[in-house]
């Protein structure tokens, strides 16, 4: 994907001087994720090349369609704004939402993966004020994500195919007759534990793994968990964390450097991981091998 600054959506809201941008940050496999808060505006988009989920975390009773004002927004709402659609808003009082912005090629790469679907016959279909409680979730959980992280890259990732094939999966579904498998095969599994192993200290996408057994994320996902009893997020998490118990029992590497080869950004986030972990300090952890 583009950086978020060649995003229509993202372009539109970023010029506007009463939207505020809250952080915001590109996802790996063709995703971006971005937080803002926005009041009394109105907003215009034209045929953005990229498609846009959003969900109004807060305020948003005031908000409307111009071609349809009778129909109003509010807390856990969500709206799906396909690439080349057109629309104008009308934002009366405050609002908080939160945009994942996907690419044509995600789209794609989801309708042959994940739905076993000629791309060219689906379109993604415009939607406003949609219910969906679970898809809401989703998004309160993405926003309490570090999504700078690179440690949370699989995670933030995981989470936003998860919201993208929920999507997919609700406006087109699965061709009849087709049936999620099992779990992994061996050559796969030992293929994705030596990825793994060898890039510890780099940001990992889901797509990236899913790519590797030619999955769509959404069946790769739930492939994973069966096979190695863990999401895998979790499961690289793990491996994260072990390869740190060891470096600290081995050698004398400062923390900062034991937290990037083990794919942390800094030491503060490597000691919170690890004393969530092992309710201990990584300092305290290594004083225990000294002794």
């Amino acid at each position: 994907m583009p950086s978020l600054e060649t995003l229509q959506v993202f372009q539109a809201l970023n010029r506007s001087p009463h939207a505020q941008l809250e952080h915001s940050a590109e996802l790996g496999d063709g995703m971006a994720a971005a937080l803002w808060s926005n009041y009394h505006d109105a907003q215009d988009y034209e045929a953005p090349g990229h498609h846009t989920l959003s969900c109004y975390l807060a305020g948003g009773t005031g908000t409307f369609r111009r071609d349809r004002p009778g129909t109003k927004g509010g807390p856990d709402k969500l709206c799906v704004l396909p690439a080349d659609h057109q629309s104008a808003w009308v934002i009366n009082g405050d609002i908080r939402l939160a945009h994942l912005y996907f690419s044509t090629e995600q789209f794609a790469l989801g309708c042959v993966t994940l739905l076993d679907r000629e791309p060219r016959t689906l379109h993604l279909h415009e939607a406003t004020f949609l219910d969906d409680p679970l898809q809401a979730q989703r998004f309160h959980q993405l926003i309490h994500l570090n999504w700078q992280e690179p440690g949370e890259r699989l995670l933030t990732s995981s989470l936003a195919h998860e919201m993208l094939s929920h999507t997919l999966l609700n406006q087109v579904g699965l061709r009849e007759g087709l049936r999620l498998k099992g779990g992994l095969a061996a050559h796969q599994r030992r293929q994705l534990v030596a990825f793994i192993d060898s890039h510890l200290g780099d940001p990992i996408s889901l797509g990236q793994l899913a790519a590797m057994c030619t999955l769509s994320e959404y069946h790769f996902a739930r492939m994973f968990r069966q096979s190695f009893g863990l999401p895998p997020h979790q499961y690289l998490l793990a491996r994260r964390l072990e390869h740190a118990r060891h470096l600290l029992r081995s050698t004398a590497q400062p923390l900062g450097e034991i937290a990037l080869a083990c794919g942390f950004s800094s030491a503060s986030h490597f000691t919170n991981r690890f004393r969530q972990a092992m309710k201990g300090t990584p300092g305290e952890y290594r004083q225990a091998f000294l002794r």
